[in-house]
C-alpha cells in the first residue's frame, strides 16, 4: 500500500472526505492519506462496525465467479421453496426490488460473464499480500492467517455441479485438490462425517477478527495524521466549481473530492445527488460461538446451504446466506435459527449456547462488479461500492484505485467494468 516503482505521489493534494468507515472506506482512505492528501473519514458509526465486522473473514482471492449466473438462477426457485435454504425473500418487498431483479436475470442470462469474472479478479486475487502488508504495517500482523480452505458436499450431484467453477478457478493458476470423506475427516475431524464430498483450495487466507482488522487499520490512518469524524451523513453537495461539501447533522466539511463508500446505503446518498444506482441489499447473518467446544483449523465452506465456517480469536464463527429484505426491515430469527441448526449439523458436538448474533447488509449490484470510479453528474465525487460478498476481499485493491482516481493517474486496469455508467 506503499508507494512503489510505478507509483507517483499526487502532484497537488487534495482535501478528501470519505463517506463510509467500512473496510473499503478506510482502505481508501489510508491510501489517500499516504498519497499525500488531507484525508477526513467520516461515518454514524465507529470503523468496522457495520458488515466489515460481522463479514465470514475469508480472504477469497480466487471467488471471482459472478453471482448472477445460469446455476444461481436455476436454483433460485428451490432456494426459495426451502425455509432454511441459503435465499430467502421477504415477499412483501418484492415490488420494490423487481427492477433491480429484472437486471440481475438479464446479467446472468445475457451479459458476458467470462469478463466479469476476470474484471472482479483484478480485485479479488492481490489480497492475501496486500492485507499482509497492511496488518504489518499497523502492527497487527497476527490478525492475518494464510492457509488453504474448504469447500465440501454432501451430495455427489451438488459436488458435480460445482466442477464448472472450480476448474475456472484452476485455469486461474490456483491449486484445487478434488478430495473424499476420508481426506475431509482427515484434515478436519470434527467435520460432520456426511461430507462425502469436498475441494481444498490452497493459497488463499483469512482474517481472525475482521472488527479488529478495521479498528486496527482506522487507528494507523489516525497515526499518519488522518481525521475521523463520528457523523450521519446526510446529504452530498457536488458543487459546480471546484470544491465540495460532505453535510452530516452536525456540520458542513468543505472538500475537493469526496470518495462514497457507504456500503449498502451509497445509493440513497447517491440519488440525493441525482444519480439513480441499481443498488440492492442482501442481509446477511452470522453466528459466533464463543466457547464452541469443537472447533475447525481452516474456513469451511458448505457447498450446498451457502455458509462459512470460521476459526477467529472470538470463537468459531458461521456467516453466510442471503435474505432480501432491504435495509430497514428488523432482523428475521428464523434465519438465525436455521444458520444454527445448519451449524450443529456441520461441526461435531459444536456448543451453540451464548451464540452471538448479528446481522447486516451487503451492497449488491445487478452485475456483482463493484462502482468504482466518478459520478456520472459530479467529477468530484468517486465511487466505491457495491462489492456484495466481496468487500473485504476487494478493498486494498479498491483502495489503490481509488487514490489513482483522486491523484489523477491512469490506473493500469481497464476501470470501464467498473463504470458507473454502465446502468445509464
Amino acid at each position: 500500500m506503499t508507494a512503489g516503482p510505478d507509483h507517483k505521489v499526487a502532484e497537488r493534494p487534495h482535501r478528501v472526505v470519505v463517506v463510509g468507515a467500512g473496510i473499503v472506506g478506510v482502505a481508501s482512505a489510508l491510501c489517500l492519506l499516504r498519497d499525500g492528501h488531507e484525508v477526513t473519514l467520516i461515518d454514524r458509526d465507529a470503523p468496522g462496525e457495520g458488515c466489515s465486522f460481522g463479514n465470514a473473514g475469508l480472504l477469497a482471492r480466487s471467488a471471482s465467479t459472478p453471482l448472477a449466473g445460469p446455476a444461481t438462477l436455476l436454483s433460485v426457485p428451490k432456494w426459495l421453496l426451502d425455509p432454511a435454504g441459503p435465499l430467502s425473500l421477504h415477499w412483501p418487498y418484492l415490488p420494490k426490488m423487481l427492477p433491480w431483479l429484472f437486471r440481475y436475470i438479464r446479467s446472468g442470462m445475457l451479459d458476458d460473464l467470462d469478463a466479469i469474472g476476470r474484471a472482479m479478479f483484478v480485485l479479488t486475487d492481490p489480497c492475501v499480500d496486500l492485507y499482509k502488508q497492511l496488518a504489518d504495517q499497523a502492527g497487527c500482523s497476527d490478525l492475518i492467517t494464510t492457509s488453504d480452505y474448504l469447500q465440501v458436499y454432501r451430495s455427489k450431484s451438488a459436488f458435480k455441479a460445482a466442477a464448472d467453477e472450480m476448474a475456472k478457478r484452476t485455469k486461474l493458476g490456483f491449486r484445487i485438490d478434488q478430495i473424499g470423506g476420508e481426506d475431509i475427516q482427515a484434515l478436519e475431524p470434527n467435520l460432520s462425517p456426511e461430507y462425502g464430498y469436498g475441494f481444498r483450495i490452497f493459497d488463499h487466507g483469512y482474517v481472525n477478527d475482521p472488527g479488529r482488522l478495521v479498528k486496527a487499520l482506522a487507528e494507523q490512518f489516525c497515526l499518519e495524521g488522518g481525521v475521523i469524524k463520528c457523523g450521519n451523513v446526510e446529504d452530498i453537495d457536488g458543487g459546480e466549481t471546484a470544491t465540495c461539501q460532505v453535510i452530516s447533522e452536525r456540520e458542513r466539511i468543505d472538500c475537493d473530492k469526496v470518495v462514497l463508500a457507504a456500503g449498502a446505503f451509497s445509493a440513497r446518498l447517491a440519488r440525493k445527488t441525482g444519480v439513480q444506482i441499481p443498488l440492492e441489499t442482501e442481509r446477511g447473518y452470522h453466528i459466533t460461538c464463543p466457547d464452541p467446544g469443537s472447533s475447525l483449523t481452516r474456513p469451511v465452506m458448505e457447498g450446498e446451504r451457502k455458509f462459512l465456517a470460521t476459526p477467529m480469536a472470538m470463537g468459531l464463527r458461521f456467516a453466510g446466506t442471503v435474505e432480501l429484505s432491504g435495509l430497514d426491515a428488523p432482523a428475521n430469527p428464523r434465519r438465525v435459527e436455521a444458520l444454527t441448526d445448519h451449524a450443529r449439523r456441520m461441526v461435531i458436538g459444536v456448543n451453540t449456547e451464548n451464540a452471538e448474533q448479528w446481522m447486516g447488509c451487503r451492497p449488491t449490484l445487478p452485475d456483482s462488479l463493484p462502482m468504482i470510479g466518478p459520478s456520472p453528474r459530479h467529477q468530484h465525487i468517486i465511487y466505491a461500492f457495491g462489492h456484495q460478498h466481496l468487500g473485504l476481499t476487494c478493498a486494498p485493491r479498491t483502495g489503490q484505485l481509488v487514490a489513482d482516481l483522486v491523484a489523477g493517474r491512469v490506473p493500469n486496469v481497464d476501470m470501464a467494468p467498473y463504470s458507473a455508467n454502465r446502468f445509464a
